[in-house]
C-alpha cells in the first residue's frame, strides 16, 4: 500500500465518520483502520467471500454489503480510537468510504 493510497484511505475514513452516525474515530485511529481495514480485506475477506459464496450469487453479490459491515465491526474490535455503535452504522460507514475512496482515488489519478 503506497502513502498516497493509506492517507486517501484515511481521509476517505475521516469523512465517513463525519458524515455517519454512530461512528467515531481519532486521527491516529483513522490512520491504523487504514492499515488494519487493508490487510483484513487482503488475508479475511477473500476467504469469507469464497465461504459464502452461494449465498451471494443468490442476493446478486448484495451479501457482500453485509460481509464488509461485519469486517468493519470486527476491525472497530481491533482497533483503539475507532468506535462502531452497531451493523448499520457499520454498513453506510462501509458504503461511505468505498464511494469516497473512489471519488479521491479517481482524482489522484491523475
Amino acid at each position: 500500500m503506497s502513502i498516497v493510497h493509506w492517507i486517501v484511505s484515511a481521509l476517505a475514513i475521516g469523512i465517513a465518520a463525519y458524515l455517519i452516525p454512530g461512528i467515531e474515530v481519532t486521527l491516529l485511529g483513522a490512520l491504523v483502520l487504514a492499515v488494519v481495514l487493508g490487510i483484513i480485506n487482503m488475508f479475511l475477506k477473500p476467504i469469507i467471500n469464497l465461504l459464502t459464496l452461494p449465498l451471494n450469487i443468490f442476493t446478486l453479490g448484495l451479501f457482500s454489503l453485509v460481509v464488509n459491515a461485519l469486517l468493519i465491526m470486527l476491525a472497530g474490535m481491533i482497533v483503539p480510537g475507532f468506535v462502531v455503535a452497531g451493523f448499520w452504522s457499520a454498513f453506510f460507514f462501509g458504503i461511505v468510504v468505498a464511494l469516497v475512496s473512489a471519488l479521491f482515488g479517481a482524482v489522484t489519478k491523475r
